[in-house]
């Protein structure tokens, strides 16, 4: 008996040491291990149609670690190139001369006569616009300095990714024979962890390329400058809890209103409330995320309390840790009411 305990005590130690050599890249093995869920279909497929599962998945493996360098690589170069020519034409349009500079000095006479001192309003939105250029070449630079810590983020989420296609029913087996819960309730956990991962990253994935590709074509229908530049920040904006994509397509219709083009920006309003709000919302997102039995407050504080802990990736691991949590908090309850439910039942019989 006391052999036995010392050896379950060497076990969480093992298993302590373990999750305390991994924490530098835990959210890395945990967005692998969300990739892992997210791509199993297409993983089963190839599987089924070579009969090689390794092969299989290693190909899905090998391609989506591809798909990431490569769009990653795309959306950095493209995105800053983009914010620095938007700088650009802003600064210049400020100009004597330039097409915001007119609805400036309207709206430095508008506010004058309501009080409100705007001696430069005009100097320094173009003072602005060129520190947002001038910034853009830094963030470029701080991306360059991080490339070694994202390949090897990058690198340990791809081999959780692996690990996981290969062996989710010989790491569930393992988890169930070390969990000191019963088997049962351990692989509702393990399953309710499978479902809310790849519904979240699917949902936010997804959801946020729609209302990225959704608002680009509004923007460039409505005549945008830089609309592939928007619509990218659109799509990185959707991760951003309630604003969300706001912050992007409200700003760009105020541009187009000022610069003397009212009617495209009620189009491009309108448009973006209905597709980049309403569908993706209500249509696009329910439909990959399903039903969520999480309340709304702590959704927000899954999604606020992941971002403050884990950066932007705790807006996928957040929820999912909560969506764990929650799941495991019923559990409980439910099993506390079976224990006393028959207890109740004999204690009435004795009255």
């Amino acid at each position: 008996m006391t052999e036995s305990r010392a050896l379950g005590w060497l076990a969480v130690a093992a298993v302590a040491l373990v999750v305390w050599l991994a924490w530098p890249f835990a959210v890395g093995l945990l967005l692998g291990t969300l990739m892992a869920f997210m791509v199993e279909p297409v993983c089963k497929w190839l599987a089924e149609r070579s009969r090689r599962p390794r092969l299989a998945a290693l190909v899905t493996v090998m391609v989506s670690g591809l798909i990431l360098l490569t769009a990653t690589s795309i959306f950095a170069t493209q995105f800053v190139k983009h914010l620095v020519d938007f700088a650009m034409t802003v600064r210049e349009a400020l100009q004597p001369g330039g097409a915001l500079a007119s609805s400036a000095n309207a709206a430095t006479a508008w506010l004058t006569r309501y009080g409100v001192d705007t001696s430069s309003i005009t100097v320094r939105l173009e003072e602005s616009a060129a520190e947002m250029a001038t910034k853009s070449a830094a963030i470029a630079g701080a991306v360059a300095t991080q490339t070694f810590g994202m390949l090897l983020g990058l690198f340990f989420a791809l081999l959780a990714m692996y690990v996981v296609l290969r062996h989710w029913a010989r790491l569930v087996a393992w988890l169930v024979a070390i969990s000191p819960l019963q088997s049962k309730h351990t692989r509702e956990v393990l399953e309710v962890f499978r479902r809310a991962g790849r519904a979240t990253l699917a949902g936010t994935v997804v959801t946020g390329l729609a209302q990225g590709a959704l608002a680009g074509i509004g923007y460039w229908f409505s005549g945008v400058p830089e609309p592939a530049f928007f619509g990218a920040a659109t799509a990185v904006a959707s991760l951003i809890p309630a604003v969300g994509t706001l912050i992007v397509w409200v700003p760009v219709a105020i541009f187009l209103f000022v610069t003397g083009h009212p009617t495209r920006a009620v189009i491009e309003l309108a448009w973006c409330s209905l597709t980049v709000i309403a569908l993706s919302d209500y249509v696009i997102r329910p439909r990959l995320v399903g039903g969520d039995e999480t309340p709304e407050i702590l959704t927000f504080i899954a999604l606020f309390g992941g971002l403050e802990l884990f950066g932007l990736s705790g807006l996928v691991v957040g929820p999912i840790l909560m969506s764990v949590a929650v799941a495991t908090l019923r559990l409980y309850v439910r099993e506390t009411a079976d224990e006393e439910r028959p207890a109740t039942k004999a204690a009435g019989q004795f009255r």
